[in-house]
């Protein structure tokens, strides 16, 4: 009996995700980063939420500012301790993570995501280019004793 009852209260292996359109503008970051902390409550993820949501922010706004066409995708995953959002616009040239010029465009805006999130970056897609970052529960255990994360 007890170990169905641990069974039943591990956390879900499944994959879990949400993608939500966005139209490009003012108000973008703030309904993403809504849409993140919803994300985070609902699925209990074990993240640092401030994190995510300034990281989230952060390319949004790179999105909005240097992306094309009138609407971006947001792309929200939790999957075997990994937290992924994904921004995805139109763009389909031009990038500056793709020219000579990249440190003029500060990596399109990923010096938070570089410093802050395990892994980070862009690529390209069918539809454009999307940028994304991945928070680790080692992060979230190395903020809380002050351990950089792979240190032991």
């Amino acid at each position: 009996m007890d170990t169905i009852a641990s069974a039943m209260l591990a956390p879900p292996a499944e994959l879990r995700h949400r993608r939500v359109r966005l139209e490009l503008g003012p108000g973008a970051a703030a309904h993403a980063c809504g849409h993140v902390r919803a994300a985070i409550s609902a699925w209990s993820v074990p993240v640092n939420p401030a994190v995510a949501i300034l990281l989230t922010s952060d390319l949004v706004i790179n999105a909005v500012t240097n992306g094309a066409g009138e609407t971006i995708t947001l792309g929200i995953r939790w999957s075997a301790g990994q937290f992924r959002v994904e921004v995805h616009d139109a763009s389909v040239t031009g990038d500056s993570w793709e020219t000579a010029d990249a440190d003029a465009d500060a990596d399109r805006g990923l010096q938070l995501a570089t410093a802050m999130a395990a892994d980070c970056g862009p690529y390209r897609t069918p539809a454009g280019r999307a940028v994304y970052y991945v928070l680790t529960l080692e992060q979230r255990t190395a903020a809380t004793t002050g351990a950089a994360p792979g240190d032991v």
